[in-house]
């Protein structure tokens, strides 16, 4: 066999014997994993997500298995890995990492819930001490570093991949370890991950569409499955990144080397993007922040609006400056003239607000037809500049009259680092109202509780907090 890539080889030395020392990087997995949750309860209000969760056959129940929160479901952990991961991405509300590649490390949750809620039943039932959250918070971790670092140098998005392969490489290294693996087992899974690399037609007109809110669940499944394989002694393929011709890099990369950008330790974590106050693809975060602050002064005036200028990143721009129809949910999330267009006629925006009822609004396209896009260099320079990592957008609109607002230019959104003692009360606000959505208000109290205190948390048993997470009525 050939020798192993130093990349696959790096991922399975952070998944087996890093260990996070950072005390920041332990408070944001806290906060990570409650605003993941909330995320997934709040889906659970809407069908499109629902109709794909639960057994695959109708009525089983796995004894031992994983909980799928807001459900009655206790299903094998491929398929939980699923469903907990179409939950929590499902309506674009969980955290974000942006760089060269782009992605939702918080998709890893689904893995690694699924694997440790379990595997603590498990323990149980044989005697045995329950799997700690303190473990889910550690792996959760490990996982958004090897994700986020991976996307630091290398764009999968311009060879047409979707971003979820790096969520599947990264769950499939996490869950190996958890599952018992040592460092081989854990090459060997991740090795078959990068062999999986899938299209992302499914994020872009005219095939936008529904799958990008599960890819990210599919590819998580496949991470379980590939764990649970490498543990059964399935074999890997060493050189799957570098075999000539056939490795990942000739293949996809043009023969360019998949490289890592930061030694593997917890920076992805301490970084991390949150969605604070509305669900929006998060390169128009600010766009939709600096349309609420314009709300006041164009709202009166909606029939005098000559011009919408928004001024973006080249991100932005490739991505998510979209034209003419929109036809569901999944087109209007990643449309970043869409999402500041509510934000002007509203002043909010909700998950609601992109579903077909909402944009039936006339008043919407009125004002997209007039919405102008432009490059700022500069802001596309701060972008990728590790030391800022902002996503600016300015926003200025121009009345028939020859009057103007302000232009309003947002360079950090609230979910940013650099706001992060801003955003930590509205983060709990934002997960006691989700959980209120399918939750008593007991459970609602005892969980917001339960997460304001890491030491707590951090002793809590995976399934006793997942068991917290099944409805009263069930």
């Amino acid at each position: 066999m050939p020798d192993t890539d130093s990349v696959i080889a790096q991922i399975a030395e952070c998944a087996v014997d890093y260990t996070p020392d950072s005390d920041l990087a332990m408070d944001t997995a806290r906060l990570c994993l409650m605003d993941s949750i909330g995320c997934a309860l709040l889906a659970m209000n809407y069908p499109a997500c629902t109709r794909l969760l639960g057994p695959d056959i109708p009525g089983t129940v796995v004894p031992g298995g994983s909980r799928v929160p807001g459900t009655t479901f206790q299903l094998d952990p491929v398929k939980a890995a699923f469903d907990i991961g179409a939950a929590i991405r499902w309506l674009d509300f969980n955290d974000t990492w942006l760089a060269a590649e782009w992605g939702h490390p918080s998709d890893n949750f689904g893995a690694i819930l699924a694997i440790a809620d379990h595997l603590s039943r498990k323990s149980r039932l044989q005697g045995k001490r329950p799997i700690g959250v303190i473990e889910v918070l550690k792996s959760a971790v490990r996982a958004y570093e090897i994700q986020g670092v991976l996307a630091l140098e290398n764009s999968f998005n311009l060879v047409g991949i979707d971003h979820v392969l790096l969520v599947k490489v990264a769950s499939a290294a996490v869950v190996t370890v958890m599952l018992g693996g040592d460092r081989n087992q854990v090459e060997n899974a991740v090795s078959n991950a990068w062999l999986d690399a899938t299209l992302r037609t499914y994020r872009h007109a005219p095939n936008t569409g529904s799958r990008k809110s599960w890819a990210a669940a599919d590819a998580l499944a496949r991470a379980v499955r590939f764990g649970l394989d490498a543990m059964a002694g399935e074999m890997g393929y060493p050189s799957a990144l570098t075999a000539p011709d056939w490795g990942f890099q000739d293949v996809w990369f043009n023969g360019e080397e998949i490289t890592l950008g930061h030694p593997l330790d917890s920076y992805v974590m301490e970084n991390i993007l949150f969605k604070v106050s509305f669900p929006a693809e998060f390169h128009a975060q600010t766009a939709v922040e600096a349309a609420f602050t314009l709300y006041e002064a164009v709202s009166p005036r909606l029939d005098e609006v000559q011009s919408v200028t928004i001024t973006s990143q080249e991100s932005a721009l490739r991505i998510i400056d979209k034209t003419g129809p929109l036809t569901n949910p999944a087109d209007r999330d990643h449309c970043i003239q869409y999402m500041t267009a509510i934000g002007l006629l509203k002043g909010s925006l909700s998950a609601d607000d992109y579903e077909d009822a909402a944009a039936a609004d006339p008043g919407i396209d009125q004002l997209r037809d007039k919405m102008v896009m432009e490059h700022d260099q500069r802001f596309t320079d701060d972008y990728l500049d590790p030391a800022k990592r902002s996503i600016a957008n300015s926003v200025q609109v121009f009345f028939s009259d020859g009057s103007a607002t302000e232009k309003v230019t947002v360079e950090y959104p609230i979910g940013h680092r650099r706001r992060r003692d801003e955003a930590k009360p509205l983060l709990v606000e934002k997960f006691r109202a989700n959980v209120a959505t399918r939750l008593d208000d007991v459970k609602v109290e005892q969980l917001t509780e339960l997460f304001s205190d890491q030491a707590a948390l951090e002793a809590t048993a995976v399934d006793e907090l997942m068991d917290l997470l099944v409805p009263s009525e069930s």
